[in-house]
């Protein structure tokens, strides 16, 4: 049922009644309304699905089944993901495992995927050491920062340098350098993390120059420059610096 207005116009020769129909929406709108909706739904089908083929991709990528990668996004919904928000699939699942065998199961991927991830990072330094000593042979490289982890020595203990020590030390600390020339000196591999560099590489070449650092043992890898980046919070480090530290039973001590 059609709805009418009506407006009265008074002019000079009398009144004269108008009458005009609302506008109702026309076919070609209504077209276009139903096309829209469809290519909106059209959309969310190929969201949805791109969204399972992501999921699926990753739950390979960890060797892990649909059904553990879905117990896996549950637990970092819950208490699991507030106090360790960026725990991978496989510490996650081994953390909450249900059973002594899922336990080993987790255990054994994890192992498994990271000798993966370090034969790879091995490849690429062997990589990078050759580049830098071709094109900057007269530079000490600094390591780039690693991801902010616990385990700072993985690819070492990987390449079974169980020896090495983490020795965390600052810019303008006379004690720092004495520690450093001291390990030197008795021959020990150690990797040396600077605090306070905020990613700078020539402070912490400046201050391996200062202290008396081998090239030849850097370019060599018995020594490594390495921006702390965190670390030195990360393992929860205490004290005044130097802190020369080791890793023993999975935990680091500070020698």
């Amino acid at each position: 049922m059609r709805c009418l207005s009506r407006a009265i116009l008074v002019g000079a020769a009398g009144v004269v009644m108008l009458s005009s129909a609302a506008p109702l929406p026309s076919e070609a709108a209504e077209r276009g309304s139903r096309a829209t909706s469809s290519q909106m739904q059209q959309t969310e089908v190929q969201s949805s699905a791109e969204v399972a083929y992501d999921e699926q991709r990753l739950a390979r990528d960890w060797g892990l089944n649909a059904e553990e990668w879905s117990r896996y996004r549950q637990l970092m919904r819950g208490p699991l993901g507030v106090y360790s928000p960026n725990l991978d699939p496989l510490t996650a699942l081994g953390i909450e495992a249900r059973s002594d065998e899922e336990r080993r199961r987790y255990a054994e991927l994890q192992v498994q995927a990271e000798a993966r991830r370090v034969e790879k990072m091995l490849a690429y330094q062997r990589a990078y050491d050759e580049a830098w000593k071709r094109l900057y042979p007269t530079l000490q490289p600094v390591s780039s920062p690693a991801p902010r982890r616990p385990d700072l020595m993985a690819r070492l203990r990987m390449s079974g340098e169980r020896d090495r020590v983490a020795v965390f030390v600052k810019d303008r600390c006379s004690p720092c350098d004495e520690r450093v020339r001291q390990l030197q000196a008795e021959g020990q591999s150690f990797d040396v993390y600077v605090v306070g560099t905020q990613g700078d590489d020539a402070q912490v070449r400046q201050w391996a120059a200062r202290v008396g650092v081998d090239p030849e043992k850097v370019r060599a890898r018995a020594i490594t420059l390495n921006h702390d980046d965190g670390r030195w919070l990360a393992i929860r480090g205490q004290g005044e610096l130097p802190a020369v530290m080791r890793e023993v039973g999975g935990r680091w001590v500070r020698e």
